[in-house]
């Protein structure tokens, strides 16, 4: 019953989340190039399928290319359920899954992920030291970058989704 309802922008999904992503990543990425933060989230993800760290920023680009249209897709059902969207409300849900991705997402990846140490392992075999809470370890802005990002991406969405 509840499916029958809920009727997705699928157009709008495809369309913008991939806008939505593509400029929260692009946030990042200029944020680490211009030195506002070390986190290098390309590598981040792309060190899960390889160790150069040469190769592994496309592939880390591409998942999380992928990783950005499942979330728009959580974020048009939203939409969706909530019969409204805009983008003081797709900031809102920006603000709280970028509070979610530096308080439980970022730590969690040393358990998960291959080449990344962890706090007790140290950096012996690891590529990538650990992003700890808030993403710390990547310098003070990190945190403060990742939830503009986060916040950039929801605008974007709420702004173009169309329940």
């Amino acid at each position: 019953m509840l499916f029958h309802y809920l009727i997705v922008d699928w157009q709008g999904w495809l369309t913008f989340g991939f806008v939505a992503t593509a400029m929260l990543t692009a946030i990042l990425v200029g944020a680490q190039l211009a030195r506002q933060t070390r986190m290098d989230l390309p590598t981040m993800l792309g060190t899960l399928v390889t160790s150069d760290l040469d190769k592994a920023r496309l592939p880390g680009i591409l998942i999380h290319l992928f990783n950005g249209q499942v979330f728009a897709l959580f974020y048009a059902s939203a939409f969706a359920l909530i019969g409204h969207s805009g983008v003081l409300l797709g900031a809102a849900f920006g603000f709280v899954h970028g509070l979610l991705a530096l308080t439980l997402v970022i730590p969690a990846l040393p358990a998960v992920h291959p080449r990344m140490a962890s706090e007790r392992t140290g950096l012996e075999l690891a590529v990538l030291e650990p992003p700890a809470l808030f993403a710390q370890n990547y310098g003070t802005r990190t945190a403060a970058v990742t939830l503009l990002a986060h916040v950039v991406y929801g605008a974007i969405l709420g702004a173009f989704l169309h329940p």
